[in-house]
């Protein structure tokens, strides 16, 4: 008897276990729906953060450029201003200093036509030009220094 109790007592425990874990189909149903509907809005959200993260972009490197516009046109007039100065030094100055002043105006130059030139592309690209970019014009900010130290 205890054996046919205990056998009783296993089988509606092992079939409880089995009913309980067991979905229905509309369950399973209902539950894709729900993770489905998790991942549109998922990807939605991606969306609209890489439209975001664009538009931050195009605009940081608008103003990018519209800075350092501004600094190669000050870097022209510079130029012009130097040009100017330079006028009542002796020959040999006078050519070491027309030498210096086309060098600068090239690289000047260089630094406007890769500026005009860079199209956006990817993230690290961008920020390898703004700090190549950014170096170069240092270098050429530096020399207008030297120059205009050793002009003196």
């Amino acid at each position: 008897m205890k054996k046919i109790v205990f056998k009783l007592a296993a089988t509606v425990f092992i079939a409880g276990l089995l009913f309980t874990s067991c979905n229905s189909q509309s369950q399973k149903i209902e539950n894709a729906e729900d993770n489905l509907q998790d991942k549109k809005e998922a990807v939605i959200d991606a969306k609209i953060d890489l439209t975001l993260a664009r538009q931050d972009s195009i605009s940081e490197f608008e103003q990018f450029k519209s800075d350092f516009q501004n600094q190669i046109k000050t870097n022209e007039k510079t130029i012009a201003g130097l040009k100017l100065s330079t006028v009542g030094a002796s020959k040999e100055n006078k050519v070491l200093y027309e030498k210096k002043l086309v060098e600068l105006e090239e690289r000047n130059n260089e630094l406007k036509i890769k500026l005009a030139e860079y199209k956006e592309g990817e993230p690290d690209q961008w920020k390898a030009f703004k700090l190549e970019f950014k170096r170069d014009m240092d270098e050429l900010g530096k020399a207008f220094s030297d120059f205009t130290v050793s002009n003196k």
